[in-house]
């Protein structure tokens, strides 16, 4: 794109031109947008089949206009269930398609040792429930990993200052500051558990996924898209509240790891999101 202000008039119009001569240049059978639906805008109006994904929660205003514009020539993906049924309260026709894992970037570790720390990795703010994975720690008496990156706000200071900080270098809690992509696939695989006890809906968080593909089961909040990413009991646990994720702690021996990164495999990887797109394509033309 040559206009980097989604929200900008101007590069709007920009992006939305570039999409257009495009199109235009290479003739394609579909067009598939991960952008604004503004950009459509031109095309809206032909039979030219149109995909336009969703990774955050859409706009209703935008959806139904584009549906009702398009004239049953787009439609509509979600990276989950939840974002879809939130698109279906608007109009259209949508297909939920989650995002993928590279598998082979991350190392299955079939056990780890008893002692092993619990992880929460994310960006620390208070919807992501860091304050809550500390508490869970020190409540169960396990060692707590911290990675993430810090938010550059006032809100975000506070909050690190108030829940975060204070409880850093004791009973075994530490920040470890934030990970690249090999650091990331070391620090999950030898996590008892990835813990991230949300307070939001969230879209999708590909985190747990990546987890998963460790072989490292997740401890979350039935919230959002978590219900269609852990199985109860199976590769993780969803829970309530504190005494509950203290509980899901304990029983963190019960499962079975391989399940883990089976189910990263056969739902989350790269392969197998392709050929739900792929088929979504071919259904189309």
């Amino acid at each position: 794109w040559c206009g980097m202000r989604s929200q900008h008039k101007l590069d709007s119009l920009k992006n939305t031109v570039v999409l257009w001569s495009a199109v235009q240049r290479f003739q394609p059978d579909v067009v598939h947008s991960f952008s604004r639906i503004l950009y459509l805008l031109p095309l809206l109006g032909s039979s030219l089949p149109k995909i336009m994904s969703y990774q955050r929660n859409p706009s209703h205003r935008t959806t139904s206009w584009g549906t009702k514009l398009a004239k049953g020539s787009l439609i509509f993906t979600g990276c989950s269930n939840y974002i879809c049924g939130l698109g279906r309260n608007a109009r259209g026709i949508w297909h939920p398609i989650h995002n993928c894992v590279e598998i082979d970037k991350y190392t299955f570790q079939a056990t780890v040792a008893a002692d092993t720390p619990l992880v929460f990795l994310s960006r620390l703010e208070r919807i992501k429930g860091a304050h809550t994975a500390i508490a869970v720690a020190q409540q169960t008496g396990r060692r707590l990993l911290i990675a993430g990156n810090r938010v550059k706000s006032a809100e975000g200071e506070a909050y690190w200052q108030q829940e975060i900080a204070p409880h850093l270098g004791k009973n075994g809690i530490e920040y470890v500051g934030t990970v690249d992509d090999q650091q990331k696939n070391e620090l999950l695989g030898k996590a008892a558990a990835m813990i991230a006890p949300i307070e939001w809906e969230e879209p999708f968080g590909i985190v747990f996924a990546e987890a998963l593909a460790c072989g490292t089961p997740v401890i979350s909040c039935p919230r959002g898209a978590l219900p269609e990413i852990v199985r109860q009991g199976i590769d993780g646990f969803l829970v309530n509240s504190i005494s509950e994720a203290k509980e899901a702690v304990h029983q963190l021996s019960k499962i079975n790891r391989s399940n883990c990164r089976q189910r990263a495999e056969q739902k989350f990887s790269a392969a197998v999101i392709v050929n739900q797109y792929e088929y979504l394509y071919i259904k189309l033309v």
